[in-house]
């Protein structure tokens, strides 16, 4: 059966050079990422083996557990205690890390950043609670976190045949074994290889195996590689750059529709504004109406005022006149007599 390499530094032909004459073997994978894409533990799971996949982003997890139904998969991370941490998910990625700094990096280098919280268990923990046979290889790439997992494994009571461990810092050639390797060396173990990426450890009692880990990949190695693997260019390269171009021209179309979406927004706003302002206007226009209304009927009554205290004047200058009238003054006599006999008469 020809081996196919699906990881991505050709950690799987590395460690299945070693590890071949093992009859379906068992592994453990911290932070086992997309199931197929770069995998390490995918090689080895199409020969019959299987094991412990810890995968805390979720879309991966699921891929993980629709493609790896003989495995263990763990929805969680690994540290050195149990407990809860932020985990700072990048979409679409091997990037994801619970280290904010480095999370802070990506952030700052343009990417989207999803922050969650996760249960946090050991590796001990889990091996007590899932281990009942030996460990063929423990691969270990968590962005940082690497020292941290490394103390919370119990190396005396689990012993993994190889350690796979990323030794560089995200996306970079600067090493970070010097963090934790001492850890590891105490606990039994002895440096074997260095691919550029990760660190290649052997358990002592396990140490003719060194001598399969001395050299790179080669010819002799009899391997191909899987479809889309980012080093089989030039197809894959340009697939890539197919998918990129579909992806940016996606990303414009999305763009635009956005755009319209809110120029959209802005004018019916715009409108609603104008009917408001046209409303406002109507109001201020009918409160002056009602103003000059009420102006016009406070002159008008004002004016019939004035005529009523004419009209008066008018009637009390008029009995006045009557009052010193010579005719007024002649009768007077004849009222007098006229008011005198009224009141005999009423007496009798």
């Amino acid at each position: 059966m020809t081996f196919i390499s699906y990881a991505q530094n050709f950690e799987d032909v590395m460690l299945w050079r070693a590890l071949q004459h093992v009859n379906k073997g068992f592994y453990i994978d911290v932070g086992a990422n997309d199931a197929v894409i770069d995998s390490v533990t995918c090689a080895f799971y199409e020969r019959g083996w299987h094991g412990i996949n810890i995968e805390p982003m979720q879309q991966y997890f699921d891929q993980l557990l629709a493609q790896r139904p003989n495995d263990i998969n763990l929805q969680l991370a690994v540290s050195d205690a149990e407990g809860e941490l932020t985990f700072f998910n990048i979409p679409d990625t091997g990037l994801s890390t619970v280290d904010q700094n480095i999370a802070q990096s990506h952030i700052d280098a343009g990417r989207e950043v999803l922050r969650q919280q996760v249960h946090v268990t050991t590796l001990s923990a889990i091996c007590e609670k899932h281990i009942k046979e030996p460990i063929h290889f423990l691969k270990i790439d968590v962005e940082g976190l690497e020292a941290a997992v490394l103390r919370g494994m119990d190396f005396e009571k689990w012993r993994p045949w190889i350690l796979v461990i990323e030794a560089t810092r995200p996306q970079s050639q600067t090493t970070s074994h010097h963090e934790w390797e001492d850890f590891v060396l105490r606990g039994g173990y002895q440096f074997a290889y260095f691919d550029g990426l990760n660190h290649f450890y052997v358990a002592n009692e396990q140490s003719l195996l060194i001598e399969k880990l001395k050299l790179p990949p080669n010819v002799f190695d009899d391997f191909y590689l899987r479809t889309g693997h980012s080093y089989s260019y030039p197809l894959t390269a340009f697939i890539r750059r197919v998918e990129d171009a579909e992806a940016q021209a996606h990303l414009a179309e999305v763009r635009v529709v956005e755009t319209t979406l809110r120029m959209q927004q802005a004018e019916e706003r715009a409108q609603q504004a104008e009917e408001r302002a046209q409303q406002a206007e109507e109001r201020t226009q009918q409160a002056e109406e009602s103003t000059q209304q009420a102006q016009t009927l406070q002159r008008q009554a004002e004016s019939l005022q004035r005529e009523a205290e004419m009209q008066t004047q008018s009637a009390h200058d008029q009995l006045a006149a009557i009052y010193e009238s010579t005719s007024w003054r002649i009768t007077r006599p004849l009222r007098t007599i006229k008011q005198i006999a009224q009141q005999l008469f009423q007496i009798r």
